[in-house]
């Protein structure tokens, strides 16, 4: 039986009609076009809470996951790609992205500890791409130097923690109110050009 791809798309905007889900729906019905089975998280709409408490914190006695981040797991624990869509803000993610990063991705699930300190990355074999969008040009946000650093701080450090191969990252410049019918499809159109490059990098197993 051939195994199917699996995608988690992770959305985090607060509107719902935004330029962020709308990208998300398009890259996820180009998957599913494709054959793959995705799994759509739009935080939002699902109230997630990105808020770590301190019984979630590893080093505290009696430490678990809470429930929410239990059935997240479940949802998205079949998952070989984690897409994450998401605005950038002060150049970086949302408070809810980096939340659910923290609650979601961290020990059990990321990762798990090793003796004599350190952790083991527990998403070997998987990858990871992510889809922004910036009010500003996609060159002043690289000459700021601001690209640079989230890639360091965010992809990398996520990429290390959990194993995770990063498969790229497309950010979406001057994206704001009033926003050309033309530059939208053509967005789109490269969401779906990019969700089809990866569906056909996947490589069945019977």
């Amino acid at each position: 039986m051939t195994q199917s791809l699996h995608i988690a798309v992770i959305a985090a905007h607060p509107r719902r009609r935004s330029f962020t889900l709308a990208m998300a729906t398009a890259f996820a019905d180009a998957c599913r076009a494709d054959g793959a089975v995705v799994e759509v998280r739009d935080l939002y709409r699902l109230g997630f809470d990105p808020r770590l408490r301190a019984r979630e914190m590893p080093d505290h006695p009696g430490y678990a996951p809470r429930a929410d981040v239990v059935r997240e797991r479940q949802a998205i624990g079949d998952a070989s790609v984690f897409a994450l869509f998401y605005p950038l803000w002060f150049n970086a993610p949302p408070a809810m992205l980096k939340g659910y990063v923290d609650r979601v991705f961290g020990m059990g699930f990321g990762y798990s500890p090793i003796q004599r300190g350190g952790n083991q990355p527990l998403l070997v074999g998987r990858r990871l791409v992510s889809f922004t969008s910036s009010g500003a040009p996609q060159d002043w946000v690289e000459r700021s130097g601001a690209w640079a650093a989230m890639q360091k701080q965010f992809d990398e450090h996520l990429s290390l923690m959990t194993g995770l191969k990063i498969e790229g990252r497309h950010n979406f410049g001057a994206i704001g109110p009033g926003l050309a019918p033309i530059r939208f499809k053509e967005c789109c159109a490269e969401v779906d050009r990019r969700a089809r490059r990866l569906t056909a990098s996947h490589t069945p197993t019977a």
